[in-house]
């Protein structure tokens, strides 16, 4: 069985504040996005994970055992899988691949198995994989709230384009929370955003965009403004960096822009993709 595993960008996120738990209180719209890793599961005598890039781990600190252990552990099953994951997500780039990684684990684990789980049965399980897990299992446009247990999906048709793009250097999520200032940063309005989604607004979603966490992860990647204001330069209408970076993304309704952009920030060595939200429909 395979599954597609979609990653993610944040088009606003706010850092409300520090929780009493040291964890913080967020704010944020997540859409997934037409970009993904693809995940096989198969019945075998023991659980492994192959996969082809070499500098991810294959053990317990993949979020795809992760998955399979802890619903092994709730839900007292005893079988097995064969895991195959062909990567294409980059990892610390704020586009949630690992998370995403074991959203379809789950999801597949729940059909294979026919446990029928319900939405928010599997997004508890996701809860104590990952922060991001729970809105990828859902796999839909949605406000976010808490430290991202709390999801509000919603639909929306946006008819704009995407364009990716990775520094070369990734950014710790830790590392960029440990420094967020969070008494100077910018407060987005991730309401009036997602209100501009839902009514097909492209100008509201290109003045509204913002993320809280973007002032931190420059700190750590100084690329990341650099690219920042390349995508600017060239045209496009939005530009900013997703989760806690360091991919920024750019958006057009230009698909000459699109393209060209891409050819160009290729050939100098960036990682590059274009893409779309996914809507889940």
């Amino acid at each position: 069985m395979k599954e597609r595993a979609y990653a993610k960008i944040n088009l606003c996120l706010d850092v409300v504040g520090r929780r009493d738990d040291g964890y913080h209180e967020l704010k944020m719209i997540m859409v997934p996005i037409d970009f993904y890793d693809i995940l096989e599961m198969n019945p075998a005598y023991e659980t492994s994970l192959s996969l082809n890039r070499n500098y991810l781990p294959v053990n317990e600190k993949n979020t795809i055992i992760k998955a399979i252990r802890v619903m092994q552990e709730e839900y007292g099953f005893t079988e097995e899988f064969e895991c195959i994951l062909t990567k294409h997500i980059p990892t610390r780039a704020g586009l949630a691949g690992g998370s995403a990684d074991a959203a379809a684990a789950i999801r597949m684990i729940n059909r294979m198995l026919r446990l029928n789980l319900s939405m928010d049965e599997m997004i508890e399980i996701g809860r104590r994989v990952g922060a991001d897990v729970p809105f990828c299992i859902m796999n839909r446009p949605a406000l976010v709230e808490g430290i991202g247990e709390k999801i509000m999906p919603f639909r929306c048709h946006p008819d704009f384009d995407i364009l990716l793009v990775k520094p070369r250097k990734g950014v710790s999520t830790k590392e960029a929370f440990d420094i967020v200032d969070n008494s100077e940063n910018e407060h987005p309005d991730c309401m009036k955003l997602m209100n501009a989604l839902i009514m097909n607004d492209y100008e509201g979603v290109v003045t509204t965009l913002g993320n809280s966490l973007e002032p931190a992860a420059v700190q750590l990647v100084r690329e990341i403004r650099t690219v920042k204001n390349r995508l600017t330069e060239m045209g496009f209408d939005g530009v900013l960096m997703s989760g806690s970076g360091s991919t920024v993304f750019g958006i057009t309704k230009n698909s000459s822009l699109l393209n060209e952009s891409m050819e160009i920030l290729r050939n100098e060595k960036y990682f590059v993709r274009k893409t779309r939200i996914y809507t889940g429909e």
